[in-house]
């Protein structure tokens, strides 16, 4: 409960121009500092250049239009830390996306390493040109290690997502990764951006929902696989994911940017309270995607109303399904209003 009234006073804070919360205020004593210091060292000491360019067409022998896709936000958007093109997250995504829809899909990606949110303005009028039809954001660490107060962040993003869905372009965000499953990071510096990361996704969340796109909360990206086996989820510089990092992490978003374009084998299905789905106020939903990756929060209507008493109402959605987990009973979500994403 506490982060998700946190993130609510960061979304209102960044709505009526507040400076927000800042988990870091404060904290600047010595130890804070040399870990710092020592963590940016270490994720510097290989460095990687530019990321592959993966502007392209994808499934070009497939009938119709091509479905103009676009991808903004910072190097995990970018796919720094691989070398191929077709290894980048948006090259994942527009591939995956050629093949639900059966339809080529045009890639432009004008994400840019070491972007924070204030960079989407720039990013979203490159992006228009483009006239696209679904875009994808992925920003947020940048600001966190930027010590850019979460209000002013949440602005940009909600700036950028408002200006794409004007321009009728459907819009998925990636939500801020968990910056405390950075090996580099020590105690107490990696309990400290944990809690950040996490309060940034959550504000996130609400002010993307609240303007009419769906989030995915990225978290540790893999959860338990990153820490079962983080050589082979990260890459060389221990920061930015590996090519099998970023294919969970298209993995994960793959099926919110189906639903978005109506692509969905069953768009009736209802949440299923065995797994924690169900309708909640959106900050409520927001705090608990913040805390499991893959999970989509997207706006809804409860009885043909889309506001409650405590604000928008969202459908949370747990895409990432592991196989072994069908069929296993989950206590709903405390507070969820089961099915009712059916609600006329």
């Amino acid at each position: 409960m506490l982060r998700a009234l946190t993130a609510r006073r960061i979304a209102t804070a960044a709505a009526y121009g507040g400076g927000g919360i800042t988990a870091l205020g404060g904290l600047t004593f010595g130890l804070i500092i040399v870990e710092a210091k020592m963590a940016r060292r270490i994720i510097q000491a290989t460095p990687y250049g530019e990321p592959p360019v993966a502007d392209d067409l994808y499934g070009g022998r497939l009938p119709g239009e091509p479905i103009s896709f676009v991808v903004l936000g910072d190097s995990t958007a970018a796919g720094l830390g691989v070398a191929a093109p077709d290894e980048t997250p948006a090259a994942l995504l527009a591939a995956g996306l050629s093949a639900i829809a059966a339809r080529p899909v045009w890639l432009t990606n004008v994400a840019k390493s070491g972007s924070r949110s204030e960079a989407l303005d720039g990013q979203v009028t490159r992006a228009l040109e483009a006239e696209p039809e679904i875009a994808v954001i992925m920003i947020g660490a940048n600001d966190v290690t930027g010590r850019v107060p979460a209000a002013e962040s949440v602005r940009h993003l909600a700036s950028a997502v408002q200006r794409l869905r004007a321009a009728g372009c459907e819009v998925v965000v990636g939500t801020c990764p968990d910056l405390g499953s950075v090996k580099p990071l020590m105690q107490p510096l990696r309990w400290i951006a944990r809690r950040t990361s996490r309060q940034l996704a959550a504000a996130q969340t609400i002010a993307v929902v609240e303007h009419g796109a769906r989030s995915v909360s990225l978290g540790d990206l893999l959860g338990r696989e990153f820490a079962a086996d983080p050589l082979a989820m990260f890459s060389d510089d221990r920061y930015h994911p590996s090519a099998h990092g970023y294919a969970a992490a298209a993995m994960a978003m793959l099926p919110s940017m189906a639903a978005a374009l109506g692509l969905e084998p069953d768009p009736e299905a209802l949440p299923d309270p065995r797994r924690g789905e169900g309708v909640l106020p959106v900050y409520l939903a927001a705090a608990e995607a913040a805390e499991e990756p893959g999970t989509e929060v997207a706006g809804t209507s409860v009885a043909g109303r889309e506001r409650g008493p405590r604000g928008a109402w969202a459908t949370l959605l747990r895409r990432r399904r592991p196989a072994a987990d069908e069929g296993v009973e989950e206590p709903p979500s405390a507070g969820a209003v089961p099915g009712a994403a059916g609600a006329a």
